[in-house]
């Protein structure tokens, strides 16, 4: 399989979250083992030979994708998470979402000065989510060696937030 056959594993779900919302579901792919090794391999593929201390998974769908990417890299794994769920000190950063704020955290300990950090998440919308967590990345001393999504949603324009970073993504909608 190729990264090209992935686009039919998405399924799209009207009206979720809320109505006039259509959700972009990744779990198909998830659940195809072809499809699912076909997506860690390209990201690892597309940032191989780089220098990749630790991969931080976004909360939540973002750390299935993240964690086997990390172990193909011989990294560890860092979960970024929604304000108050991790147990431990933290960094956080808070962001712009459409109505409102939110908050990510990550624990002190998970990034040390001059880490190198691929940050990986399952969609890539308007990109304040990921924005947040290079914030976080850099705000810990570590610089971010890119990011990876296995979908964007182009006419959100997330990518334009994360301008001067390498971004991947492997399905565009």
């Amino acid at each position: 399989m190729e990264k090209a056959d992935l686009a039919p594993f998405i399924r799209e779900v009207p009206d979720f979250p809320k109505p006039g919302i259509v959700f972009k579901d990744i779990t198909p792919l998830l659940a195809d083992a072809d499809a699912f090794r076909t997506a860690i391999d390209a990201i690892v593929d597309r940032f191989e030979g780089r220098r990749v201390d630790r991969v931080l998974g976004i909360e939540a769908r973002g750390f299935v994708v993240a964690a086997p990417v990390a172990y193909r890299f011989g990294a560890a794994f860092v979960p970024v998470r929604k304000a108050g769920k991790l147990p431990w000190e933290i960094e956080q950063v808070e962001y712009e979402l459409e109505y409102g704020t939110d908050r990510l955290e990550v624990h002190r300990d998970g990034i040390n000065p001059g880490d190198r950090v691929l940050i990986v998440d399952d969609v890539l919308a308007t990109g304040g989510t990921a924005a947040a967590t290079v914030r976080l990345v850099e705000g810990l001393g570590g610089s971010v060696e890119g990011l990876a999504f296995v979908l964007a949603i182009e006419a959100l324009g997330g990518r334009a937030r994360l301008e001067g970073h390498d971004v991947l993504t492997l399905i565009s909608c």
